[in-house]
Order: C-alpha cells, then sequence, then structure tokens
C-alpha cells in the first residue's frame, strides 16, 4: 500500500480491518474508530453484530407476553428482550423520557459491559417513540442499522443495545 493509499484509510486499531477514511465505526468488529483499543477499568466492551441464527419473526411469543403487549394502554410502548441476556424480560416505556444503560441510575438497567453507562434515551413526542443514541461505544441498532443521532420506532422494530436484542411494541393496536 502507498503512503497516500494510508492515509486515505482508517485502519482499525482492534481488529487491523482496513475502512473508508470516512467510517466512524469498524465495517469487522463494530470499534468506534478514532477511540483507542485499550481504555480503563469500566469501559464498555466491543462485541460485533450478533448473528442471524434466530429471527424473531421465525418465533411465537410466549401467551404472557402477548398478553402483557394486548393490555399496554394507548401511548405506552414495551421493548421485550428477544436475544441476549434478561431473555424474555419486558421494559415498558410510559414516560416521555426512558434512559437505559449500564448505570443503575438508567430508567432501565441492562447490566452487561457491551452496553455504556448511558447508552440510549426512548423519548415519547407527538404520538411517536423515539430512540436516541447517546454516543455509546458499541451504537444503538433499528432493524439492524446503526442510528445516527435520533430514530422513530414503529411496532415490531428490533432494537439492540450490546447483546440485547428487543422488540419494541406499542399499546392502543400498534398506534401511539
Amino acid at each position: 500500500m502507498s503512503e497516500h493509499d494510508k492515509s486515505m484509510s482508517n485502519v482499525c486499531p482492534v481488529c487491523q480491518h482496513d475502512n473508508s477514511v470516512d467510517a466512524n465505526f469498524c465495517s469487522r468488529c463494530g470499534h468506534r474508530l478514532g477511540v483507542p483499543a485499550e481504555v480503563g477499568g469500566d469501559a464498555t466492551g466491543v462485541i460485533p453484530m450478533i448473528g442471524d441464527e434466530v429471527s424473531a419473526d421465525n418465533q411465537e411469543l410466549p401467551s404472557d407476553v402477548v398478553d402483557a403487549i394486548a393490555a399496554l394502554p394507548e401511548g405506552n410502548a414495551m421493548l421485550v428482550v428477544e436475544r441476549g441476556p434478561n431473555l424474555g424480560a419486558r421494559f415498558l416505556l410510559d414516560h416521555d423520557v426512558t434512559t437505559a444503560g449500564r448505570s443503575t441510575h438508567s430508567d432501565i438497567f441492562l447490566n452487561d459491559i457491551t452496553v455504556s453507562r448511558h447508552h440510549v434515551k426512548f423519548i415519547r413526542r407527538d404520538g411517536k417513540v423515539f430512540v436516541e443514541d447517546q454516543s455509546s461505544l458499541n451504537g444503538t441498532y433499528v432493524n439492524r442499522t446503526l442510528v445516527d443521532g435520533t430514530a422513530a420506532l414503529r411496532d415490531g422494530d428490533e432494537v439492540q443495545i450490546g447483546k440485547f436484542r428487543m422488540i419494541f411494541h406499542t399499546g392502543g393496536h400498534g398506534r401511539l
């Protein structure tokens, strides 16, 4: 590789993958580029995207989860963990702002090293729910797409925070 080619690349310090110069995250391992590979003590671990072995489309929800979703009041929403730690856990989104992260002060405590302390906010506004990444190390994904800032959620969307894969459900028959 010529010196000019090296200046136009963005090599990941973790896996040495050559990324495009404008990439923010390594396309191979997910490391946030421009951040040193070795960081101190209680830093968030870097993980690649979780594989596609199990899809929510191919699974039936347990009856207690179906009942909980059906009982959601209009204007509220729920996240159900479909993959990762706390499988089957349900998190109610019934406030205008709900925080999620590894901090014990988060509204939704996700206790895993792949989750940043202050990872994400869920915001109810104008009859919709939005997810807003809080500059987390591993990013937040909606339907396997990295959220850059804020993204609107729809009933059935998959939200990934670290190793947690959750399905977003709304009350009031799919409308907020």
